[in-house]
């Protein structure tokens, strides 16, 4: 293997606290009922759109729908959704203990690391500046002109200015959206047991391999 490429939110980064937090405020902005912070983990993963319509109570997206036929009410609250994160993407966001190490551990072995998510392009990199400036070769998240996961554009995308043989690349993230990209993207996928969703659910999406702490991803090149 030549290549890591790495899912974002519940993979390097927990993310959970600030986008609930920002979905929360939305909602409550409109008189919505808020959701506990837990409950976020099975909303996210698929962008911001899924993730606004996930939020909003049934009966006020379907009211939505129907008053505005063409989705721009619902995209309205997607919207400001966005900006009410973008003011506040990094208050609670870090990275999961052991993962710096482990990314020094692969660089030092010569591995290619990118990553790959489903967060729009911009934040993806603000975080990713943030937290792991210097470390990753190649960043990209969801963008106008890709469809998101787990279509695999954007994966072959990466691969492709790795320069690297999707083959050859570990895609590792903590949804069966980040497993079933791997699959389509014919590259390895890797579970990881510290997300938001856990490794029942990459277990059953089909995970190649499985690590429990990030100190465990160098040990996938001994395998």
């Amino acid at each position: 293997m030549r290549a890591f490429i790495f899912d974002l939110d519940g993979t390097l980064l927990d993310t959970l606290l600030d986008i609930g937090n920002a979905c929360n405020a939305m909602l409550a902005a409109h008189g919505y009922p808020v959701h506990p912070p837990e409950a976020y983990r099975q909303m996210v993963g698929n962008g911001f759109g899924k993730l606004v319509r996930r939020a909003l109570p049934a009966d006020a997206l379907e009211r939505l729908r129907t008053q505005r036929p063409d989705e721009q009410a619902v995209e309205a609250l997607v919207h400001e959704t966005r900006t009410i994160y973008a003011a506040h993407l990094n208050d609670a966001t870090r990275p999961y203990a052991g993962m710096p190490d482990a990314l020094r551990e692969l660089a030092g072995r010569g591995m290619r690391l990118a990553v790959f998510s489903n967060k729009p392009d911009e934040y993806t990199r603000i975080l990713i500046d943030a937290h792991f400036p210097g470390v990753f070769s190649v960043v990209r998240g969801a963008r106008p002109d890709t469809p998101l996961k787990p279509d695999p554009a954007g994966a072959f995308a990466v691969a492709a200015d790795l320069g690297t043989d999707p083959a050859q690349c570990f895609y590792v993230g903590d949804s069966d959206v980040d497993m079933l990209t791997a699959r389509h993207a014919c590259m390895t996928g890797v579970g990881v047991a510290w997300g938001f969703r856990g490794l029942e659910e990459v277990r059953a999406a089909g995970a190649a391999r499985l690590v429990h702490h990030p100190a465990e991803l160098p040990s996938l090149l001994e395998n």
